[in-house]
């Protein structure tokens, strides 16, 4: 069986592994940094009234990852919010290799272009350990999410966790793979 690289995986051998390694003048190719996985994450606080729309985000996570979404519950009962401990109030899924890579070549070419009033995604993400997170505001950027089907807007967290040391690094590693960062 003939298996086929993801296109991203491959620019991110044959080019963008190159620019970082000249750039940052490393001394062995195992320092240049990659991703290592992207976590993406619905929070769903409005699941303690409505407890179908988890199944609804549940279903929409895995259209749009092709992976079953893992259901989070409350570690902690807190009176205010109504919640009680064991609830569940969010799914998140974990994207490594080439599901990792194909997401990441379909955010970045499909679904960031349809955002309303687009002008790219914030620096400001960056953890201070090479990591960073971009918050999307509607699940329906993603072309795999049914437009008919959506009962309600959500948004969702994804982080791109990376091997890189310093923010810096991991800008440049992502900014090669076509991150569109705003001016």
């Amino acid at each position: 069986m003939d298996k086929t690289m993801p296109r991203m995986w491959d620019k991110y051998q044959k080019v963008v592994h190159a620019k970082l390694m000249e750039e940052f003048k490393y001394a062995n190719t195992m320092q240049v940094p990659k991703l290592q996985k992207v976590v993406l994450n619905m929070g769903l606080g409005e699941a303690i009234q409505n407890s179908k729309i988890i199944d609804s985000a549940v279903t929409e996570l895995e259209a749009i990852t092709g992976q079953k979404p893992v259901v989070r519950k409350a570690r902690k009962a807190i009176a205010n919010f109504k919640l009680r401990a064991g609830m569940p109030i969010g799914c998140s899924v974990t994207l490594r290799k080439d599901q990792m890579w194909e997401f990441v070549d379909r955010f970045i070419s499909y679904a960031l272009p349809r955002v309303r009033d687009f002008k790219g995604v914030n620096k400001k993400g960056f953890d201070g350990r090479g990591n960073y997170s971009v918050g999307i505001k509607e699940q329906i950027i993603f072309p795999e999410v049914d437009y008919d089907k959506v009962d309600k807007i959500k948004g969702l967290n994804i982080t791109f966790v990376t091997t890189a040391k310093s923010d810096e690094e991991s800008f440049m590693l992502l900014k090669h793979l076509g991150m569109p960062f705003s001016k």
